[in-house]
């Protein structure tokens, strides 16, 4: 049944042309559901039922697997059997019809505006690696962009004198505008360290690593850490944090949530919408403790 992953992996990868983080998660997804399948005395995954994939979640929910987790292994084997089908391994896809467990949406960590101000500050801007630095933290939170699309933007990406940059991740390209402080640090950057930084003059990446190459997801995730412990925050901080932080502190300052919306690249409202019950919550806690009669 490995031959089936190969195949399905090399399908996402040179058909679909998902991203490798994306291949990734379903690769895994699969490769898990047909041990469980062989340990169960299924030999082949065309062979399959629906009943199969039914006993199959329910297993990975009383493992303790969050809802997050098995609704993402139920896309993971439904894009597998359509795979499958379009290969002529199977005459139908015994995903169809199955609802995945409801899921509800987290609540984002969002960070308070002088923590923000605290951990932008950390980079110690005498170095390359420091200016650097400096340079991606206010980039991500001035622009909200994802850290899979912070890590890579090319050079031709960005536009200093216009205080823009163009985002190509997802489907839909977008154009996100900068602030000034973003502006003066990603400007230092590519004006006084890059250069240093390279090994390749024709290297595209705008950010790098201490190689010369493009700066890894795992690379960035250090870097958090180690300036969320420097500046002594005891929130916890993630890559995704800064993201969650500009949407609120755009809502909580006046922007409307389609703008929002756009700056981001949500693809529906809703997940737009979760900022404004963080908003929300917040006036009422201030409410609660500043109110008199409250």
């Amino acid at each position: 049944m490995n031959t089936y992953v190969d195949e399905y992996t090399s399908f996402m990868t040179n058909v679909r042309h998902k991203s490798t983080n994306t291949v990734e998660s379903y690769k895994r997804d699969v490769t898990q559901y047909i041990t469980y399948l062989g340990e169960s005395g299924i030999k082949d995954a065309s062979m399959a039922t629906k009943t199969t994939i039914l006993s199959y979640l329910l297993f990975l929910q009383k493992k303790g697997k969050a809802s997050s987790t098995v609704s993402r292994t139920l896309a993971s084997l439904r894009s597998f059997y359509m795979f499958m089908m379009q290969k002529g391994s199977v005459a139908s896809n015994p995903t169809l019809n199955l609802e995945a467990p409801h899921v509800e949406k987290k609540t984002p960590q969002i960070l308070a505006g002088g923590e923000v101000e605290k951990l932008l500050e950390q980079p110690d801007i005498s170095d390359n690696k420091g200016i650097r630095d400096k340079a991606m933290l206010e980039l991500l939170y001035a622009t909200g962009i994802r850290v899979s699309e912070l890590i890579n933007l090319d050079i031709a990406d960005v536009n200093i004198p216009m205080s823009f940059i163009i985002c190509r991740g997802g489907k839909k390209e977008r154009i996100i505008p900068m602030g000034k402080k973003a502006k003066d640090a990603l400007d230092s950057y590519v004006k006084n360290s890059r250069a240093y930084m390279i090994r390749d003059e024709n290297e595209t990446a705008l950010f790098v690593n201490c190689s010369g190459v493009r700066l890894s997801r795992q690379g960035f995730w250090k870097l958090i850490k180690y300036y969320r412990n420097q500046a002594n925050i005891n929130a916890e901080i993630t890559p995704h944090t800064l993201r969650h932080s500009f949407a609120a502190h755009l809502l909580e300052n006046g922007a409307d949530l389609h703008s929002i919306q756009e700056m981001m690249g949500h693809a529906d409202i809703s997940s737009t919408q979760v900022y404004s019950r963080v908003i929300n919550s917040k006036i009422k806690d201030v409410y609660a403790k500043a109110h008199p009669r409250a």
